[in-house]
């Protein structure tokens, strides 16, 4: 794995483009992701960001362009594999399976871990149950440090949003990837809700998990974020620390409009 200022880069993109009926979406993109720290990915609406994510987890195929995550290649792999590669996600639109309990939502994120031989699932071999009850209790931990260990047994459909939201980041995490892409996983949610997924974001963090994170919340994103990469209309436009991204004119300009040179 490369460096940079004594951080593993774990994932590097570069020369991202994609275009939808001729419009580009992405035009020449790249930035890092490296372990024990956030990046995130901001910019307006249409700016390009879930189609990159979409992009580093394999749903859409950039035209040109590389991925490099741990030395693979990750253009051109199925989600699946780039997930067993140690990639989760959350996404935008939440997407837990309602006729499951909250626990066994999180129990699919471990589907990977869980073996795939059907002779071995028809005989329950002691092997498979071993490995089920292992599984079992990762899962509660997981629902535990996102605080939803009491609510294990409910029907998924039942939870308020904010637990959704929480939800779905343990589902993401459950099974120990490398690195989370975040994708807005604090819209919607009230103050005290942002403040409690800042935390696990944080927690995540110095846990040494390297993520990336897609969010409008500039508050949050420049309380929890070490790299700030911006883009506008497909375009990277700026990136660097986010106090120094936070006076760049043209994030300004992006995100405002035309700004006078003394505005």
């Amino acid at each position: 794995m490369a460096t940079t200022g004594g951080e593993q880069v774990l994932l590097r993109a570069s020369g991202l483009t994609k275009h939808f009926g001729g419009v580009p979406a992405l035009h020449d993109v790249g930035f890092s992701a490296e372990r024990g720290r956030v990046t995130a990915l901001i910019g307006p609406n249409g700016a390009g960001k879930t189609t990159c994510i979409n992009c580093l987890t394999g749903i859409l195929r950039p035209e040109r362009g590389s991925v490099m995550f741990q030395g693979q290649e990750l253009v051109g792999r199925p989600p699946h594999q780039i997930a067993r590669l140690g990639i989760a996600r959350t996404f935008q639109n939440l997407r837990p399976f309602p006729g499951l309990s909250v626990l066994d939502n999180v129990l699919c994120g471990l589907s990977a871990k869980a073996g795939d031989s059907y002779l071995e699932a028809f005989i329950r071999t002691p092997s498979l149950r071993h490995r089920e009850r292992a599984l079992w209790l990762t899962a509660l931990e997981a629902l535990d440090t996102f605080g939803l260990a009491g609510r294990a047994s409910t029907p998924a459909e039942s939870l308020s949003y904010g637990e959704k939201k929480r939800l779905d980041l343990a589902r993401a995490f459950v099974a120990g990837p490398t690195l989370v892409l975040l994708d807005e996983p604090v819209a919607g949610l009230n103050p005290d809700e942002t403040e409690h997924v800042a935390a696990l974001i944080r927690q995540m963090r110095h846990t040494g998990f390297a993520l990336i994170l897609v969010e409008h919340d500039m508050e949050l994103v420049m309380a929890v974020s070490d790299h700030v990469v911006v883009l506008d209309g497909g375009r990277r436009i700026a990136e660097g620390v986010p106090e120094d991204v936070q006076r760049n004119p043209l994030v300004l300009e992006a995100y405002l409009g035309k700004i006078s040179a003394t505005a």
